[in-house]
């Protein structure tokens, strides 16, 4: 496992970092669960990422017990607020209040008493930005967050905080994390010229956009029984932008690429994202330890100019690039 700085900080994570938004709580038994973080901690993984909302607070609960015999100053743990997690109109957003109930509520589900980074998982428009920010400085400043970051902010978003973060003396935020892979590159002409300059680096997630770009499934056919794309539960919705078949026969005319290097279409999609070096961290998640296994095997590969070429062929029109697909409700959920 190789390691980057998170964005301008001193703080070091793994370059792929464990995540378990559609598992833990939900899709994956604890048992399994437990033993998918066991395989990360044993490929070197440090970096963990969950939010509150994750399968109804549930997800941060089963990552503090896979955790707790961990030595805490060995791991790094994320989690993230802003959708609801009680049917309150203050059980949501970036207030004051829900932040500060929020992140005593994520504490003692994740049997710590710290966060590595907290992030506001998404833009809240009926809270005055000072508010959140200043409230996070309150948090940094108790030690109950190291870090601060977001997700799945606008460029013009990001840097409106960090200029109010500058004026009022607060800390900064240090990491976006943002949907990014070869099929999702939205972030790439307004945020990562932006983070660049301001030293925000990216935690991405979905990097083998919910397993399209696993190869597993064929213009033409169903899907596989079992997979994400039949679960009505999990990630269907998500997944289902890609399920068309211009895309995934053109995602099918990358495992001559894939085979090429030696790598799996996971290693490959996983290795790409990582190819920016505005990225600090990709996110895998899984259901079983195997996936975790084969996944870490994307540490450290180096994709050359040719290779990065022939897969900006390959996929062509189908990539995304549109920034505005990064939006936030314009009214809490």
């Amino acid at each position: 496992m190789e390691f980057r700085h998170l964005g301008r900080s001193g703080l070091m994570v793994s370059e792929i970092s464990y995540g378990n938004w559609l598992t833990h709580g939900s899709q994956v038994e604890e048992d399994a669960a437990k033993q998918c973080v066991q395989a990360a901690l044993d490929e070197g993984i440090t970096t963990f990422d969950t939010a509150d909302v994750y399968a109804a607070t549930k997800a941060e609960a089963v990552l503090g017990r896979a955790l707790r015999d961990v030595r805490r100053e060995s791991v790094e743990i994320f989690t993230k607020v802003y959708w609801p997690t009680g049917p309150g109109k203050n059980d949501r957003g970036l207030s004051r209040k829900h932040l500060t109930e929020s992140i005593h509520a994520s504490l003692r589900r994740l049997q710590t008493d710290y966060i590595d980074l907290y992030q506001a998982h998404r833009f809240d428009y009926e809270t005055p930005l000072e508010e959140t920010l200043k409230t996070f400085d309150d948090l940094v400043r108790q030690g109950k967050v190291l870090y601060v970051g977001v997700s799945e902010w606008n460029a013009e978003q990001i840097a409106q905080a960090l200029k109010i973060a500058d004026e009022m003396g607060f800390d900064r935020i240090v990491s976006n994390q943002p949907q990014y892979s070869m099929l999702w590159r939205v972030i790439e002409s307004e945020i990562v010229p932006l983070s660049e300059k301001e030293g925000v680096g990216q935690i991405v997630w979905s990097p083998i956009a919910q397993g399209v770009l696993t190869g597993k499934y064929l213009p033409g056919q169903q899907p596989p029984e079992g997979s994400r794309a039949t679960d009505k539960s999990g990630g269907s919705s998500m997944i289902a932008r890609w399920m068309r078949d211009d895309v995934l026969t053109r995602v099918q005319e990358l495992k001559p690429i894939a085979a090429d290097l030696g790598l799996s279409m996971a290693q490959l999609a996983i290795a790409w994202v990582l190819q920016n070096p505005n990225v600090s961290s990709a996110i895998i998640g899984a259901s079983r330890p195997e996936q975790v296994r084969d996944n870490v095997r994307a540490s450290g590969v180096k994709l050359d100019a040719d290779v990065l070429r022939r897969i900006d062929d390959v996929l062509g029109q189908v990539v995304e690039r549109d920034p505005s697909k990064t939006a936030s409700p314009r009214t809490r959920p």
